[in-house]
């Protein structure tokens, strides 16, 4: 296998940089955060022990490693993610772990020279959302799958469903200047909110049997970790490392009062609105 050069190049400079970094350092708290989605994409992608499996998007490698567990030693789960320093982290805890049978590739997934037919199953876990063409990054991921084998993803619905993920930018509003809102399906977090699109994508990219489910998923952060998340992941992040300490104590501030609805019992509890997507290949 080897990679070649990628289109997507806004989206290299920011995994490769702040954001990257950000993600590997908060990576415990994020992990605790998604660790119910990685059980359901291990769940569905799971080939049997033994089998292959790539994960797209795979961050610091939580999923990944989820997965070579699962797999046994006969296995291969391979991490493929375009940011190098979260590809540097989870080839680490895999080392720290001894698990022999899951690899990492910093690399984009839309062109990345995947070995043909060389996987039994495909997963991501809020992984596949971001890609320039995502029609080119499905079918470039389909040619690295056996015929049969399953794909496996899940991806955020609307904004509107998911008042927790979009809580940090109506708070901040007031103390930023003016962020220019994503064109509907752009790539990020929310690039694939509409169902059937996600669905004509992938048929339009060879796979067949496609499923797109609503899935309303009950999620936590603990409140101790809240403001560090809320203050310095996504575009409120980004945006509060340029502004001066003053501004950032205002909106800091402005964060915790927006979040405390949220606060049960020293968690902060939602519903994460998703879509579960399955496929063949």
């Amino acid at each position: 296998m080897s990679a070649t050069a990628a289109p997507n190049r806004d989206q290299a400079v920011l995994w490769n940089e702040a954001n990257g970094r950000t993600w590997v350092e908060l990576q415990s708290v994020l992990d605790r955060m998604l660790a119910p989605f990685a059980s359901i994409v291990v769940d569905e992608a799971f080939p049997g022990a033994g089998g292959r499996v790539t994960d797209i998007g795979c961050g610091a490698g939580a999923t990944t490693l989820a997965m070579a567990r699962r797999l046994g030693p006969g296995g291969l789960a391979l991490g493929v993610d375009i940011s190098g320093p979260l590809v540097a982290a989870a080839a680490e805890r895999a080392r720290a772990e001894r698990l022999e049978n899951a690899a990492f590739v910093q690399a984009d997934a839309q062109t990345y020279a995947f070995d043909e037919a060389g996987f039994d199953a495909v997963m991501s876990r809020f992984g596949v959302m971001f890609f320039e063409d995502p029609e080119a990054a499905f079918a470039n991921i389909r040619r690295g799958v056996r015929s049969g084998g399953k794909l496996a993803f899940v991806a955020w619905r609307s904004p509107a469903e998911n008042p927790f993920m979009t809580t940090a930018m109506r708070a901040a509003a007031p103390f930023l200047p003016p962020l220019p809102t994503p064109e509907p399906g752009a790539p990020g977090q929310f690039g694939f909110a509409d169902g059937e699109r996600v669905r004509r994508i992938l048929e339009a990219s060879g796979w067949t049997g496609v499923e797109v489910r609503p899935i309303d998923v009950p999620a936590s952060v603990a409140e101790a970790d809240l403001k560090t998340y809320v203050a310095r992941m996504g575009p409120v992040g980004a945006a509060m490392r340029e502004l001066p300490e003053a501004d950032r104590a205002r909106i800091v501030e402005a964060l915790q009062t927006a979040y405390a609805p949220f606060i049960e019992d020293g968690e902060a509890r939602f519903t994460a609105a998703c879509w579960l997507v399955t496929a063949r290949a």
